[in-house]
């Protein structure tokens, strides 16, 4: 009798102490097995996104702080916070976003996101690039060899995305922002700023118990915004005018913990949720010193200009006109697909800027990743020599590579001061560039990606590959660095291309693509260093 009551006793015991047990289903992946945490709630079955994501690319990024996971693909990404009915898809091409609402909200299970599969299975279908198909019965997936490349939603399936009604609301309203709605949720703040159109170049921030809201170039309706009734974590709402541009700023409560901005693809509304301290864990907050190092500058430097023309094409062509004209095509991308990435030029018009103020304006502005522009040539013309070509700080190795970076160089006859460049000497250029060491794994990084995306996009220029030589201009600038000749102007098949708007906006799109790729990887690196330290 005291053995049955035992036994019974340890059976309650064991659920009462696992009541979330995680149970495996199988993956049949290229002729292998893999198994899935998976755990089923009320006929659904729910799947650990990060073992997913192990198997399918090897890629994820999980926060802690606000339970949210990004599974990363080749293409796309896929965002998942614990705990909500979200789902976020990012085409990495060009950084755009489609929210969907699933039917059920995830689960936050021992650190991992659990995600409904069933409501999730045809995302995840469209980031992989193949299809997966579930058999409930047997808890079995299946990568078949069916390739997507289209978000496939029939009527009669289990999913709910999120559409923008045929008929916009009307509203009695000349603003583009038109009123300011704040409510309180179960896990924080959620934000409403009602606009009529959709507003492309917006902001936020929290800095010192403040969210800062930057809308540009919409109007807004300042009486019904200041009129807006404080609730939750918003303690008051006030506005003010920002070099022709709006600001608004919440002065929260304690109590907050991150906030995030995005647009409602129900409707043209902008969203800011402000999340509640409790979905905060024992993870360490990020130091001040740590925040330094975070990836929010990019410096752009198209080369020569103003007395300084660089290069001479075929027929005439300026190296420094096409550098210009590439660089604020590059920034204009940025701008406009991550507005929260700040874009710092060495210059915007046709002027001259000596090597060495370059790198101090990429220092001064805490630049995280320096891109010189330039093109390249050769002293006889016609030439057939032609190609892309982006290079690291290294002394150079290659007679070739040691002409291009003396060419570069030469730069500094124009200055006023050249004498201050004879101290780079090849013992004290091989001390510099062993100092710069430090950011030479995200250079290499950066070089490596831009090289491949030419390859795989600039089909009219080949590439001449990733090498390293002395230049003057990547010395000063204390950040990972790159020098881009992208292309011979003495070529008159590249100098044709390189003076296209097409030619041009190609490029640009090109270094784009990388800069994208290459954030998702610093940050990566910054997590990881994060996550060892403590």
């Amino acid at each position: 009798m005291k053995l049955k009551f035992l036994l019974f006793f340890l059976l309650i015991s064991i659920n009462f102490i696992h009541p979330q047990r995680l149970l495996k289903l199988s993956i049949s992946i290229d002729g292998t097995t893999e198994r899935v945490s998976y755990l089923s709630r009320k006929g659904t079955d729910f799947v650990s996104a990060k073992e997913l994501a192990t198997i399918l690319s090897g890629n994820y990024y999980y926060s802690k702080e606000t339970a949210k996971l990004e599974l990363k693909f080749d293409n796309y990404k896929i965002k998942v916070t614990g705990r909500t009915q979200y789902l976020v898809l990012i085409d990495r091409a060009d950084n755009s976003q489609h929210v969907y609402q699933l039917p059920i909200s995830t689960l936050l299970v021992r650190g991992d996101v659990l995600i409904p599969l069933v409501y999730c299975i045809n995302y995840i279908n469209l980031a992989f690039g193949k299809e997966l198909v579930y058999n409930r019965q047997d808890k079995h997936l299946v990568v078949s060899d069916k390739v997507i490349t289209d978000l496939a939603i029939k009527d009669d399936e289990p999913i709910t995305p999120i559409k923008r009604p045929k008929t916009p609301k009307k509203v009695d309203s000349n603003f583009d922002v038109y009123d300011l709605k704040i409510e309180e949720k179960s896990n924080g703040t959620l934000i409403r700023l009602n606009a009529q159109r959709q507003i492309n170049k917006f902001s936020s921030s929290i800095q010192n118990n403040k969210l800062f809201i930057f809308l540009s170039g919409v109007s807004v309706d300042l009486n019904k915004i200041n009129k807006a009734k404080p609730q939750g974590l918003v303690r008051k709402v006030t506005t003010q005018n920002v070099q022709g541009n709006i600001q608004i700023e919440f002065l929260l409560k304690d109590g907050y913990n991150t906030s995030e901005a995005f647009k409602d693809v129900t409707s043209d509304d902008l969203l800011v949720s402000v999340h509640n301290e409790k979905l905060k864990t024992d993870e360490p907050v990020i130091s001040d010193e740590v925040k330094k190092w975070l990836f929010d500058v990019v410096v752009i430097d198209p080369g020569h200009g103003g007395k300084d023309p660089g290069a001479l094409g075929v027929i005439g062509t300026k190296e420094k006109d096409i550098n210009l004209k590439v660089g604020l095509k590059l920034g204009e991308l940025i701008e406009k697909r991550i507005p929260d990435l700040n874009v710092v030029y060495t210059r915007k018009t046709d002027k001259f800027v000596e090597l060495y103020k370059r790198g101090k304006i990429a220092n001064e502005n805490n630049g995280k990743l320096f891109i010189s522009i330039h093109m390249n040539a050769v002293r006889k013309k016609p030439s057939s020599a032609r190609g892309f070509e982006v290079y690291l700080l290294r002394p150079g190795r290659t007679k070739k590579a040691i002409e291009i970076a003396e060419f570069e160089n030469s730069v500094i006859q124009y200055e006023d001061n050249p004498e201050m460049y004879q101290k780079l000497d090849d013992e004290n250029f091989i001390l510099v560039s062993m100092a710069h060491s430090q950011y030479m794994r995200y250079s290499e990084k950066f070089s490596d990606l831009l090289n491949q995306n030419w390859l795989k996009t600039v089909k009219e220029i080949p590439s001449r590959g990733v090498k390293q030589a002395g230049f003057y201009v990547l010395v000063g600038a204390s950040m990972p660095s790159v020098l881009i000749e992208g292309g011979f102007l003495s070529n008159r098949q590249d100098e044709a291309f390189l003076r296209s708007s097409k030619g041009q906006a190609q490029i640009a799109e090109t270094i784009y693509k990388t800069i994208v790729q290459y954030k998702d990887y610093y940050e990566e690196q910054i997590n990881e260093n994060l996550e060892t330290e403590n």
